[in-house]
């Protein structure tokens, strides 16, 4: 037997393993990133690793991505793209909020290539290069979304200019569609053809203007490379139809007491949740701290003036509804109608995912699955489920 040393440690725990935890299913990530490859026709796909990969961990969604087969990545800042340098050595990275003034360094020392977005990052790009040497660029060109990238006209004048240095050479022109998601909306159209009228000014170099929702809209807009982001972990990328894409991820949080309440008695904070009936009531360990947002709450929250319903979750197969207020760490659940004593404290709720479409979840907080996913937080417990070879 041995014996216990009085001062060791205790080794800690998996973080959240008690209480959430998220199941990620890589082998549906790399089926989605094949299926954007296969709807992308001639052109290349790239895939988009910002924030974390959306959230479900870059190093897993990174290899499983390129073991699928994509050698082309988009980050949205320096430190993404050293951190990905460290998972592939081999790939092409885009950055792009691109370079500016102090994070030239990062580019050359992890061969990071910076999507060029303003006039200003155009002359911090020239003299970087005039000083280290060589580096590819991406330009980006405003066709309409109004964020980042030079005006039409400015990247016309730039791709005219005789007086532009030899040494700046772009290898792609990058645009953003603002609107794909809706197929019927006319600016699509309008930034197609404003972006091919600068392609053409640049001698029809490579080209990207596709997002996951920009592949959906078809062969015009593919051009050499696409980027599908969301559709590759199982968000819907275009509205009003069904999804076509298969669900990565699948959140889930333990029950931590079932309680009896009883009608005419309230729930959670501020007592906004009335119950019209005895109540059997499951709080689960999920709240706003781990991006399971307040406004998904079916009550207390201004969206429901709107009619919509606040968010259910899924236990023993059935919906059941979120009521009360979501606080920090807790959320309540109404079980009323699943048969007594099937719900027990210990059993998980999921929240979204194979059961519960993570679009239905963000539409009842009044968002988008992409800030659910993002939003995530780093209290839940990753499993991750290998992708068949």
């Amino acid at each position: 037997m041995s014996h216990h040393h009085p001062h060791a440690r205790p080794t800690l725990p998996v973080a959240g393993e008690d209480h959430a935890r998220l199941t990620i299913d890589l082998s549906a990530l790399a089926d989605n990133w094949r299926t954007m490859a296969r709807r992308s026709g001639a052109a290349r796909t790239a895939a988009v690793l910002k924030a974390d990969a959306y959230g479900i961990g870059l190093e897993p969604a990174a290899k499983t991505f390129h073991h699928a087969g994509a050698r082309d990545f988009f980050v949205a800042t320096p430190a993404e793209g050293a951190a990905l340098r460290g998972l592939l050595p081999d790939v092409r990275i885009y950055v792009l909020s691109g370079m500016w003034a102090g994070s030239e360094r990062l580019f050359f020392d992890f061969d990071l290539v910076p999507v060029i977005v303003s006039e200003e990052q155009l002359v911090v790009f020239m003299a970087a290069i005039a000083e280290g040497g060589d580096l590819p660029c991406v330009l980006h060109v405003d066709t309409g979304m109004n964020r980042l990238g030079l005006s039409v006209e400015d990247a016309l004048a730039l791709a005219e200019d005789a007086a532009r240095p030899a040494s700046f050479a772009p290898i792609m022109l990058l645009s953003h569609l603002a609107c794909a998601d809706d197929p019927a909306h006319p600016l699509n159209r309008q930034q197609l053809q404003r972006f091919r009228s600068v392609v053409k000014a640049f001698d029809d170099i490579d080209a990207t203007l596709a997002n996951s929702a920009g592949v959906f809209l078809g062969e015009d807009y593919h051009f050499t490379l696409t980027r599908p982001g969301i559709a590759l972990y199982g968000g819907a990328a275009v509205n009003g139809v069904p999804n076509p894409m298969k669900s990565v991820v699948t959140a889930e949080a333990r029950i931590l007491q079932v309680r009896e309440a009883k009608a005419g008695e309230s729930v959670s904070y501020g007592a906004s949740t009335v119950l019209a009936r005895d109540t059997r009531i499951a709080v689960a360990a999920i709240g706003y701290a781990d991006g399971y947002m307040r406004s998904l709450s079916g009550s207390g929250v201004p969206l429901r003036a709107a009619g919509i319903a606040g968010a259910s979750g899924v236990l023993h197969g059935r919906a059941v509804p979120l009521t009360g207020r979501v606080t920090m760490d807790l959320s309540h659940f109404d079980v009323t109608d699943l048969p007594p004593g099937s719900v027990r404290a210990g059993d998980f709720i999921e929240l979204f995912g194979r059961n519960m479409p993570i679009e239905d979840v963000a539409r009842a907080g009044g968002t988008i699955d992409y800030e659910l996913l993002t939003g995530l937080g780093h209290r839940y417990e990753r499993r991750y489920e290998a992708a068949k070879k």
